[in-house]
């Protein structure tokens, strides 16, 4: 609530905030009417306190007041005010050998926008700072909403084996944080959204906790669609187009603002960078130990080790928003330049420009479903729906580059993958890609595919993408085989068209974003308006040769008027020149 800063004892919430530099706590979810409160409210003190250290309702005291005075008992007026199972039921153990279980009233989820997005909050004039404080806020919004809505469930009956969804949404207290924990300040603009497990179920209205496991489980798809809609609203907003950026050659890349210096990055992750130097030393262990790089579950308890080996300790200088910019402004000039450091929106803007006259936002959801299940095959084996989720909305923010995707599509997308590429494994919890259906005729290209999978000398994304690009060439394969380019395609889904801010780039601007699209790998995008070029233009060949063997079957039947001289065969009559590709009668040649 104070950010990083300590709170002496006695000191006022608000006072400790003010000189810890952070801004108070409001409230957010679609659970705030059911305990009198409304989204964008200030977390007060008391109201923490009693709903995320006590499980009680946030205006309790008043509750209890009331009871108290319309004759209830201390221990009934206090019941009142706990929503759900009082946490002294779970404090006390039921037998002197059983172990006292610790009550859990809350968990901490952080948004964070991508390094390039602290670069431009940093540095850039108030009027973009805001925007992207409004675009954080938004997404945030959009997130906690999904999550409550699509995701969250409650845990009820004998042992919380029965599940039942949530019926008016989530409780979270939101706090912003400004800067990273590095021993050096740098900007990070995150928001800790601390979720209340107390919510009310669908059915009856009663409360009681929030299934842990089922929220935890989708916290990578949630990540995922709050970058995603971060990125749609600074888009909107500001113009910005966003680029893949690899940090780990090999690994998956990160979308990162086109137009902001790369060199900003490493200024900026100075704590990333610290953790990265750790982690290279853990894997090579790992490496060692095992004889093989370490997997998706591997590496990320690895990054966490990392993480905590190199985590600071807390700073005693607290300084406030204002005093922060200016000295990391000072920290880039002195680093950089003051031109890099001025022209950042500038160059943000024209690099936007060379990317929308470059790439055409348009999801094929064929290529989109194929692209989801060779990524998530390679690199899980055995899947669920979540990781599809997960995977479906990377490839959205990859292809549409920060251009609004239409609601539905990352589940339409999801769906696809289920019906026609996926079998289910075991007792049915969990899937994998079906091969027959992916290659249902072609053996070659399965036994292409499935060597991927245990291929070690690459890294596991490396295969995954591998792995992709042999499912997307099919594609087109049977695409141009059976002629699909003369019908319509109902699976491609266009983003709404943006009017085009900005200067039409330079030849050598669109020389250097086409070189640099060749490195990063094929874009789907690209591709797709390349394929309906091609097939427009042999529509209208074929139109045009249909017409003219029209007009020339026509010329044939007509009467003509019997020639009084008839001229010599090798002369043409007079004012009339072949014509290429004809008969000096005009019929075909």
């Amino acid at each position: 609530m104070v950010g990083d800063g300590h709170r002496p004892a006695g000191k006022a919430l608000r006072a400790a905030q003010n000189e810890a530099g952070v801004p108070p706590g409001i409230w957010r979810g679609g659970g705030l009417a059911a305990v009198g409160l409304a989204a964008g409210d200030v977390v007060t003190e008391r109201q923490a306190e009693l709903l995320l250290g006590d499980g009680r309702h946030p205006d309790a005291d008043r509750i209890e007041a009331e009871r108290l005075q319309a004759g209830d008992d201390p221990a009934k007026a206090r019941r009142a005010t706990v929503l759900g199972r009082p946490i002294e039921h779970n404090r006390s153990p039921k037998t002197e050998k059983a172990k006292e279980r610790i009550p859990w009233l809350g968990m901490d989820l952080t948004f964070r926008p991508p390094p390039t997005a602290h670069i431009a909050w940093a540095l850039m004039d108030d009027g973009i700072r805001r925007v992207l404080e409004e675009c954080q806020d938004i997404s945030v919004a959009r997130t906690l909403k999904w999550l409550g809505e699509s995701v969250a469930e409650i845990r009820w009956k004998a042992g919380g084996k029965q599940r039942a969804p949530v019926k008016d949404g989530l409780i979270v207290a939101v706090f912003r944080h400004y800067e990273s924990r590095a021993a050096e300040s740098r900007p990070l603009l995150h928001d800790h959204a601390v979720v209340s497990i107390r919510a009310r179920r669908r059915h009856d209205g009663k409360w009681g906790n929030l299934s842990a496991d089922s929220l935890m489980t989708h916290i990578v798809a949630a990540d995922t669609l709050y970058l995603l809609y971060f990125m749609e609203e600074v888009s909107a907003r500001l113009g910005w187009a966003w680029e893949p950026r690899e940090v780990t050659p090999g690994r998956r890349p990160v979308m990162e603002i086109a137009g902001v210096d790369r060199r900003l990055i490493g200024w900026q992750s100075t704590r990333r960078q610290q953790i990265e130097d750790a982690l290279s030393v853990l894997t090579a262990e790992y490496v060692q130990e095992h004889g093989h790089e370490p997997g998706e579950k591997a590496g990320y308890g690895l990054g966490c080790r990392a993480a905590d080996r190199t985590r600071p300790p807390k700073r005693t200088e607290l300084r406030s928003l204002s005093e922060l910019r200016e000295r990391w402004r000072n920290s880039a000039i002195r680093a950089f330049g003051a031109d890099v450091v001025d022209r950042l929106a500038e160059r943000a803007r024209a690099a936007a420009a060379a990317v929308w006259a470059r790439v055409r936002p348009m999801v094929d959801v064929a290529l989109a479903a194929v692209d989801v299940v060779a990524m998530v095959y390679v690199m899980r084996g055995a899947f669920k729906r979540h990781h599809l989720l997960a995977e479906a909305r990377r490839h959205l923010s990859y292809v549409l580059r920060g251009r609004p995707h239409e609601p539905g599509l990352d589940e339409r997308i999801v769906q696809t993958v289920i019906d026609d590429y996926t079998r289910p494994v075991g007792r049915g919890l969990m899937m994998t890609a079906d091969l027959n259906a992916l290659y249902p005729h072609d053996t070659e290209d399965q036994a292409v595919l499935r060597p991927l999978t245990r291929n070690r000398t690459l890294p596991l994304y490396a295969r995954a993408r591998l792995a992709a690009r042999v499912l997307e060439a099919r594609v087109h394969a049977v695409r141009r085989s059976e002629r699909l380019g003369s019908r319509a395609r109902p699976h491609t889904v266009a983003a709404p068209a943006v009017p085009r801010s900005g200067p039409r780039p330079s030849r050598p601007d669109r020389k250097t974003g086409r070189a640099q699209e060749q490195q990063q790998g094929p874009d789907v995008a690209a591709l797709e308006q390349t394929r309906t070029t091609i097939e427009a233009v042999a529509q209208m060949a074929a139109r045009l040769q249909n017409g003219v063997r029209e007009r020339a079957a026509a010329h044939r039947h007509r009467p003509h008027p019997a020639p009084q001289a008839p001229a010599p065969s090798h002369t043409p009559p007079p004012g009339a020149q072949p014509t290429p590709g004809r008969t000096p009668t005009g019929g075909p040649a």
